[in-house]
């Protein structure tokens, strides 16, 4: 295997965002896989507390010395919380990226969850590309 991990809790969508789900909330990270892809993680723009979120569709950016990239909504709702650490700190991505969660989801439909991979699909998935 690769220098990058996942963990068996999660689910992971392919634009590389992990998902813990909890219930009807969620907590929205970036994978392991996709920080260090991208290196060093100097900006992550975060979403307001409040807004809506659409399965699919952008809700941030994360900014590394290589490039910037589009955060994706693993699921639909509505964001109850950010991760504001990171406005200060976007390093923390790399260092713990399954501790450093980005965004908190209170999610509209926890099925639309069943459609990401799990841990092992997600390992033959970025082992393929």
């Amino acid at each position: 295997m690769a220098g990058w991990k996942t963990l068996p809790d999660l689910k992971y969508a392919k634009t590389d965002e992990w998902l813990r789900l909890e219930g009807s909330s969620a907590e929205v990270g970036l994978s392991d896989y996709a920080q260090d892809a991208l290196n060093d993680i100097v900006f992550v723009e975060l979403p307001k507390v409040g807004a809506a979120v659409t399965a699919g569709e952008a809700f941030g950016v994360v900014e590394s010395v290589k490039a910037a990239s589009d955060l994706t909504a693993p699921v639909s709702g509505t964001v109850s919380a950010v991760n504001a650490a990171l406005e200060s700190s976007p390093e923390q991505i790399n260092a713990d990226p399954y501790g450093a969660w980005i965004i908190k989801i209170a999610v509209t439909d926890a099925s639309a969850a069943a459609d990401l991979m799990d841990a092992a699909a997600y390992d033959e998935y970025c082992t393929t590309r």
